[in-house]
């Protein structure tokens, strides 16, 4: 039940816990061509696009994380709570695959705008807006056959704009290469507990046509099983495995390089995430603990998630003699169709359900998520030996639409009940609650310009800027007893963000950099009515929030690479929060309160001996509201920000050997530590128990090794070793029997075998 807004064994031990380990200062050690793709040498810079320009990470005046393909595959990570341990300060609250809040450096207090920007190569992913769930929406893309994660912390407002306060999660897919043919092919087979056999397949092919053209395509399937049973009131069984998924979907790729100047790159990506029920289980209100003494869920609607990226992208670069062109034009969709049980939620409050003999009808809500993009961005940049300089414009214009069905079912079906006269009589139009509709457009215009000045060899200064104006529409309307009236309402804004970041080279190996720079995330319209004289008018519009960000870090790695760290110290100040807020007899989205966060990030890297690669990384976050939210949200001065452990450590490496001339082994592991965290501010909780929700603190333990035999290579891996129930959301308040609430967990103790093949 979900709360939305309207077998193999691997033997041995290991004498320190291995894993692949992440790139900031560096990444993981070559892989073989018929397992995970190919990594760079540990001698080989490590090359990102975080200023939209190829530079080595070490250049790079800010904090980026890199999660290479090869490292992601190793580690069989495929959505955002499998790579999250190899991000220092990288947080997901979420209840489903494909629903994810992404939350970096704690700026996050809830609410339907998102904080981190997800990209897609040159394509922002998802809506801009505050008006269709964007920011539980994040693109959660599978990550076979990218070229890479980054991820970049702090405000982004500069070049990535709209909505990254936090950060911006960039996934860089593989590009189409001229020079051979390239196919690989990987299968997968995995048990969970309290499930049955999970299935994973994908293959790519890269065909070269001619040496200027090339065509790479991609699939996947993906079938995981449910580790969740159904249960009614008081707890007797009903369906076991409840929440089973799939997630499947591809990628075809063309690039046309008729010059050494200029290059066309076409590319299609099609992805389905489709799930029953969510992975959230009856939990204990006030410890979180979970219920009954196993994963269940009181369902008496049957659930289901089906959610579908489209995303589709031309980008042409040219040199033009005294510039570099970048012409970059997308078209996505993100739709989402769902069905949630509010049986206990609504029933409660009609008389159609009873603690003890349960309901007397189900209720469900059926729900449509739509949002259609269209943007083109145009940049020229130069590099120089004094100065390097970009410029460019921006324009986004998408449109949105949630739809919303809430009806009355006879018990156990989908049938519309019509056993209920005297509710007939009150509510006209019964059994349907309610079929509305919210649908929005979002148009953005924007100009930025970004350079970098050359003080001599080893000091330099960027800094950029960037002028965004906003024009926003909303409506509403329906029919039933508890549809809204019909409104509408627009706003327009502007904003300039701004960043500066002075560096110092100690060489080829070691940077000392400092950064300062703002971000922003849009405002827009709230869809009230006009009040009588004597009320207070509720407003029409909510501004943008915004925040400061002060950072310093240090990158540095040895001349051989044998050593690399990475550490980052921020302060953030947040103001004009975006909070639900009550005026009168409306609740609105509004500007108020303030929050700041301090905190330390860093990953070492070491390679002591030839073959293994043995990582530390790491968060400290202090993020903490500086101001009371309104009382309708329930936020304190002083409360830490929702989702944001205190500290979270992440032990990771890898140890590789010869078995013969072309045969290579491995073995790895990682230990994951989360600190406890306050869930999303709930007013109620606090009146009753003067304190926050408060989530568990919890450890993941994952292993594996493999043997790769050149052109085939055979995978064993075991994740969540412990058995953590490790949660990672609240939801369902006041919607599950016996006062329970729901939590999301992360997956249960998983073992599986991965073949793969390639030539």
């Amino acid at each position: 039940m979900r709360a939305r807004d309207l077998g193999f064994v691997i033997t041995g031990t290991l004498a320190v816990l291995l894993a692949a380990a992440p790139a900031q200062a560096q990444e993981a050690t070559a892989a073989a061509a018929s397992g995970p793709a190919a990594e760079p040498a540990p001698s080989e810079d490590i090359i990102v696009t975080a200023l939209k320009r190829e530079q080595t990470l070490i250049d790079v005046p800010q904090s980026v994380s890199v999660v290479s393909g090869a490292a992601l595959e190793r580690n069989q990570a495929t959505s955002f709570q499998d790579y999250a341990k190899l991000i220092p300060g990288f947080q997901i609250s979420q209840s489903n695959p494909g629903e994810a809040r992404l939350v970096l450096r704690g700026i996050n207090t809830g609410g339907v705008a998102a904080t981190v920007a997800t990209y897609v190569d040159e394509t922002p992913f998802g809506s801009s807006s505050g008006q269709v769930n964007a920011a539980i929406l994040a693109g959660e893309f599978d990550t076979f056959d990218v070229a890479r994660v980054e991820v970049l912390r702090g405000p982004q407002g500069t070049l990535y704009g709209a909505s990254s306060l936090g950060g911006v999660v960039k996934f860089v897919t593989a590009t189409p290469r001229t020079d051979k043919v390239e196919a690989r092919a990987r299968g997968s087979i995995e048990t969970v507990e309290g499930g049955d056999l999970s299935y994973m397949g994908s293959a790519l092919l890269n065909v070269p046509i001619s040496d200027t053209l090339a065509i790479r395509g991609s699939g996947f399937y993906r079938s995981f099983a449910g580790f969740i049973d159904s249960v009614g009131t008081g707890g007797s069984d009903r369906a076991e495995e409840i929440n089973d998924s799939q997630s499947y979907g591809g990628r075809i790729s063309a690039l046309f390089t008729p010059s050494s100047d200029v290059s066309i790159r076409l590319t299609a990506i099609l992805q389905n995430l489709k799930t029953d029920a969510a992975n959230v289980v009856e939990s204990d209100p006030t410890t979180l603990r979970t219920l009954y003494g196993r994963f269940t869920q009181s369902q008496f609607v049957p659930e289901f998630t089906d959610i579908r990226y489209r995303l589709y992208n031309g980008t042409i670069t040219a040199n033009l003699g005294f510039a570099d062109l970048t012409s970059a034009t997308s078209y996505s969709t993100l739709k989402q169709r769902l069905r949630d049980d509010t049986t206990v939620l609504y029933g409660s409050q009609l008389g159609l359900y009873d603690p003890d003999a349960g309901p007397a009808a189900d209720i469900g809500l059926n729900q449509q998520t739509n949002v259609e993009r269209w943007t083109q961005e145009v940049r020229l940049s130069n590099e120089g030996p004094v100065f390097d300089w970009l410029v460019g414009g921006y324009y986004s214009h998408e449109k949105g639409a949630i739809l919303q069905r809430l009806e009355v079912f006879d018990p156990g079906t989908l049938t519309p009940t019509a056993a209920f006269p005297p509710l007939e009589a009150a509510l006209p139009g019964f059994p349907l609650l309610a079929d509305i509709f919210t649908r929005s457009t979002y148009e953005e215009f924007a100009g930025f310009a970004n350079g970098t000045l050359h003080l001599g060899e080893r000091f330099d200064l960027t800094f950029g800027g960037r002028y965004s104006h906003n024009n926003q529409d909303a409506n509403q309307g329906g029919v039933g007893p508890l549809a809204p009236p019909a409104l509408s309402s627009e706003s327009k804004e502007d904003v300039f963000t701004w960043s500066v970041a002075p560096k110092v080279k100690f060489g080829d190996d070691a940077s000392l950099y400092a950064r300062v720079a703002k971000g922003f995330r849009p405002g827009g319209p709230n869809i009230v009515p006009v009040v009588p004289p004597g009320e207070e008018q509720p407003p029409f519009t909510y501004d943008s929030d915004s925040l400061v960000s002060y950072e310093v870090g240090f990158k540095a790695e040895t001349a051989d690479r044998r050593f690399g760290i990475d550490i980052a110290a921020f302060h953030i100040d947040w103001s004009d929060i975006q909070l639900f807020a009550q005026v009168g007899n409306y609740g609105v989205n509004a500007n108020g309160g303030s929050a700041r966060s301090d905190g330390v990030e860093f990953t070492a890297t070491m390679r002591p001996t030839p073959g293994l690669t043995t990582s530390v990384n790491g968060a400290y976050t202090d993020a903490r509201l500086t101001d009371d939210t309104s009382p309708l949200v329930g936020g304190r001065d002083g409360d830490r920000l929702p989702f944001t452990p205190e500290w979270s450590v992440n032990v990771n490496g890898d140890y590789e050997w010869a078995l013969g001339r072309e045969v290579m082994a491995y073995v790895g592991g990682s230990i994951r530590l989360l600190d406890r965290q306050i869930a999303d501010y709930d007013a109620a909780f606090v009146a009753a128990n003067n304190r926050q929700i408060e989530v568990p603190s919890y450890t993941v333990i994952d292993l594996r090794a493999g043997v790769d035999f050149g052109r085939f290579s055979i995978e064993a891996y075991a994740k969540n070793l412990g058995n953590s129930a490790g949660k990672t959301s609240v939801v369902g308040i006041g919607n599950f029997p016996n006062g329970a609430v729901g939590t999301g967990v992360i997956r249960p103790r998983t073992i599986g075998v991965t073949l793969g093949a390639g030539f």
